[in-house]
């Protein structure tokens, strides 16, 4: 491979121009293919057609600095990042996470592509991120088959301090199903302020079920669940009893309108990592479910300035 055009070189191409040598006749002066010269010209000239040689090699320098700047990541800084990737964390998490601790600073690009020359090199880190390709279908105008139930409370009925997060103890929450329909599912709850997750398996995907392991887990966060916010799902018709039991106020979001749950929905994209679609969920149980929920609580968080869910949950 030729070498870059050198600043004595730049300088002999500007003389040779003054006295009007043609790019090939520069080209074999120099040694170099007419290619080399022309691309140099090309590149380089003035709006004027002026060639200045000292402005073209600040910029050649600058140019091949910044394709060097990812070489000088060393090993010792990999194995860091590597050590993280293993933890499940995002790319950007681990920039983020390393940054805001003072540690590195690296851009969650440069990770994705060490990350796919790992997978080409036939390393296994590509296997702990996200994968993506969920297909999703427009609801539009369609009908709730899910029945309906009177007297909810709608989404629009919260406390202003539930929009604005101001405050912990208002959660979300959501059922994750197997490939089996009707039985072994998991629901999820998610305090909005904090992205903190619970998770239960439930044997059957159905109201009775749904109620007892709630109240379970709202008894382990008792004083700290406020508010719950539901979307239309059967399994949550029974609320009252949990009402009853635990002092929580239920509401309920306006049907086919996911966005409105945003936190438990983008939660529920984090659980499927661990607990895929179409697979059965049979041999779930409810230590796998701690289990999944201690580790989505243990990353960090770009909306909590690369804090864990965790950190921030305990402090309230």
């Amino acid at each position: 491979m030729h070498a870059q055009i050198t600043l004595e070189e730049r300088y002999a191409i500007n003389v040779m121009r003054k006295h009007h040598y043609s790019i090939r006749a520069i080209a074999r002066e120099l040694g170099r293919a007419p290619s080399t010269i022309s691309r140099e010209l090309r590149r380089n000239l003035r709006p004027t057609g002026r060639y200045v040689p000292n402005k073209p090699h600040s910029y050649a320098v600058a140019r091949r600095r910044r394709s060097r700047r990812n070489a000088r990541i060393t090993a010792e800084t990999w194995e860091i990042v590597d050590r993280y990737l293993r933890m499940d964390w995002s790319p950007e998490q681990v920039s983020g996470f390393l940054r805001a601790e003072g540690t590195l600073r690296i851009s969650h690009e440069a990770i994705y592509i060490h990350v796919w020359a790992d997978k080409r090199a036939g390393g296994e880190l590509w296997q702990h991120l996200r994968q993506s390709g969920k297909r999703c279908r427009k609801r539009y105008r369609s009908r709730d088959w899910r029945g309906r139930l009177a007297g909810k409370r709608h989404i629009s009925e919260r406390p202003p301090e539930v929009e604005e997060r101001s405050e912990i103890g208002h959660w979300e929450i959501d059922t994750v199903m197997g490939n089996e329909h009707g039985r072994n599912s998991v629901v999820t709850l998610v305090e909005r302020a904090t992205g903190y997750l619970v998770m239960g398996k439930l044997a059957r995907h159905c109201a009775a079920d749904t109620v007892a392991r709630c109240i379970e887990l709202i008894g382990r966060h008792s004083g700290k669940v406020v508010t719950i916010t539901s979307d239309n799902g059967t399994e949550f018709h029974s609320y009252k009893q949990i009402e009853e039991a635990t002092g929580v106020e239920f509401y309920f979001a306006t049907p086919h309108h996911a966005w409105e749950r945003g936190t438990n929905e983008n939660t529920n994209g984090l659980v499927r990592q661990y607990l895929p679609k179409r697979t059965s969920m049979a041999q779930v149980t409810q230590e796998d479910c701690d289990a999944v929920a201690a580790k989505l609580n243990s990353r960090p968080r770009k909306r909590l300035g690369y804090k864990t869910p965790e950190e921030c949950y305990a402090r309230s």
